[in-house]
Parts: C-alpha cells; sequence; structure tokens
C-alpha cells in the first residue's frame, strides 16, 4: 500500500562530498521536521544541470518531497555543484548563476536561439510570479491609475509625423 506523504519543504541545499541534495521538511501528520538526503549519482562538470534537476523531480522516490520545490531552484543546486566540479570558488559560481538568471534590459532577445529565448522567457515568468499582486494580498487595491510624470518633451517619431493625404 502506497501512502502518500504529506511535507511541506522548509529548506534545500547541496552537500559536495558525497554529492547529494538536501532537504529539510516537516512532516504534516506527526509535526516533525525531518532530513532527507537525496545522492547525486552519474554526475560530472559536464552534466546539464536543466536534465539532472528534471530527473531528480520526477524521480518516483523523491518526487512527493520535491513538489514543493521549484524546479529552477533544483536546477540552480546542480550548478553549484557543477561550479564545485570544475574547481571554481563559490563566490565564482555564485556570480555566474547570477549572471545567468538576470535578464539584461538591454539584450536582443532576438537573437537567441530557442533553448537560451525559453530559459530567458521562463525567468520573466517566474519573476512575474513573484511581483504579482493578488486579490488575497493585503495591499490589492483595484483599477489602480497613475499618472506619469513627463518631465521632458516627448519624441516624436519619423512615422508619425508624415501627414495622412500621403496613402
Amino acid at each position: 500500500v502506497y501512502v502518500v506523504m504529506m511535507c511541506t519543504a522548509k529548506k534545500c541545499g547541496i552537500r559536495f562530498q558525497p554529492p547529494a541534495i538536501i532537504l529539510i521538511y516537516e512532516n504534516e501528520i506527526k509535526g516533525k521536521i525531518r532530513q532527507r538526503i537525496m545522492p547525486v549519482r552519474n554526475f560530472s562538470k559536464f552534466s546539464d544541470c536543466t536534465r539532472a534537476a528534471e530527473q531528480l523531480k520526477n524521480n518516483p522516490r523523491h518526487k512527493s518531497y520535491l513538489e514543493q520545490v521549484s524546479l529552477r531552484q533544483v536546477e540552480k543546486l546542480f550548478s553549484f555543484l557543477r561550479g564545485y566540479l570544475s574547481g571554481q570558488s563559490l563566490a565564482e559560481t555564485m556570480e555566474q548563476i547570477r549572471r545567468e538568471t538576470t535578464i539584461d534590459p538591454e539584450e536582443d532577445l532576438n537573437k537567441l536561439d530557442d533553448k537560451e529565448l525559453a530559459k530567458r522567457k521562463s525567468i520573466m515568468d517566474e519573476l512575474f510570479e513573484k511581483n504579482r499582486k493578488k486579490k488575497d494580498d493585503p495591499n490589492f487595491v483595484y483599477d489602480i491609475e497613475v499618472e506619469f510624470p513627463q518631465d521632458e518633451q516627448l519624441q516624436s517619431c519619423g512615422w508619425d509625423t508624415e501627414s495622412a493625404d500621403e496613402f
């Protein structure tokens, strides 16, 4: 008989030697705080972090425990492990992850390949969801109207200065 585990994830981390993902969770039924160690096997400095994270989250042994942990967070933990295996310092790995997970507003997304574009879009979606105000939020206000200051004269473009009778 398979019993569904009711657990709430509290903390998630990585152990480098031997490699493992460690989850601190609370058992909902008993109210106890527990630790689950999920060994990372067949992972090298050349491995794909996204694929490894998906495999771990979909693993039948760990699936119910990792339900509340986002794929992005598990992927980030694998990135730390890959950096460690590559010989990078923790600071170098953190800087590399920060560069990979932030969106440069000046970057031309039209020049990216499909995989990179999908990655940027998922980062934007996650940021949107994090900042979104929901009806249940205490400081939610319906139908906000904002006046934007106009410090300088509006710039006009060439296409809007032509007269309508040129068509």
